[in-house]
């Protein structure tokens, strides 16, 4: 295969003819690589694989009957908490899902071990450790949940919920729901940390391979690696400054009107 069609190949896995800095040489092959056939499928937020200790028996709660329709949902309070008394700081309306296997016992992006069986969510953008009150829209029943993880990354929806969360107000069987957000203010920003950007899940390894190559040779400095996860293989950029600012940057330049192998930030530790 020629290397001029080896380029259009990796262009059209990464989405390339989105990106803002394409050479100019090359802009007569890069403006019909979005028409090509996508490599990438949605995969749910894969897991970053460290080895960390059990979650604290804190973290865990049973989740009790299903309420009646039009009756809210509660649970005991978890220590840890930020306060709910007062008055929301952020509000959102939208579709929240929820995860559970594969991503039970292996660890978040708050650096946490995903515990599908305790009162936690993934949301994109509020910070680590944030608590939020969510909603079921149709049914009335919340639950109040720690934000520990980074999600969802599928077009349309704002939020996943643990499996015992989504348990609590009815958005498990059905496996989405209309819902609210509340979150109440958190005294503490994102920690401070290593992250890291991610890209996938690519079915084959291949194509996971030919991307880790041209990522190697745009960013000389960081680390690219190829690893297998339980939605299927994905690719790491590890910035040689492994700070959220260094990888959000490499995020947005690998920014794609794809949206099944958009990339995201994710922390190490």
């Amino acid at each position: 295969m020629t290397p001029r069609f080896q380029f259009v190949n990796v262009c059209r896995r990464l989405g390339v003819c989105a990106l803002p800095a394409c050479a100019a040489a090359l802009s007569a092959l890069l403006a019909g690589c979005h028409h090509q056939q996508r490599v990438a499928y949605q995969p749910p937020p894969p897991v970053v694989y460290t080895r960390r200790p059990p979650p604290a028996p804190a973290e865990s709660s049973s989740v009790a009957t299903k309420p009646p329709a039009g009756v809210p949902y509660s649970v005991p309070a978890t220590p840890g908490l930020d306060d709910t008394s007062g008055k929301p700081v952020f509000t959102e309306f939208g579709i929240a899902s929820w995860y559970g296997p594969p991503y039970h016992n292996h660890t978040g992006a708050d650096g946490t071990v995903f515990d599908q069986n305790a009162l936690t969510a993934a949301h994109r953008t509020l910070p680590m450790g944030s608590t939020v009150r969510v909603t079921n829209v149709a049914t009335n029943q919340s639950i109040v949940v720690r934000v520990t993880d980074r999600g969802p990354f599928v077009a349309g929806r704002v939020l996943d919920l643990s499996k015992a969360a989504a348990q609590a107000i009815g958005v498990w069987r059905p496996g989405t729901a209309q819902v609210k957000i509340e979150a109440f203010a958190h005294p503490n920003p994102d920690p401070a940390g290593r992250w890291c950007v991610q890209i996938g899940a690519f079915k084959s390894p291949d194509d996971a391979l030919d991307v880790k190559a041209e990522l190697m040779r745009r960013y000389k400095t960081a680390k690219v690696i190829e690893f297998t996860g339980p939605t299927g293989h994905w690719v790491r950029v590890n910035p040689a400054l492994p700070d959220l600012t260094h990888a959000n940057e490499i995020a947005r330049n690998l920014a794609s009107p794809d949206p099944d192998a958009l990339p995201y930030v994710v922390r190490l530790d």
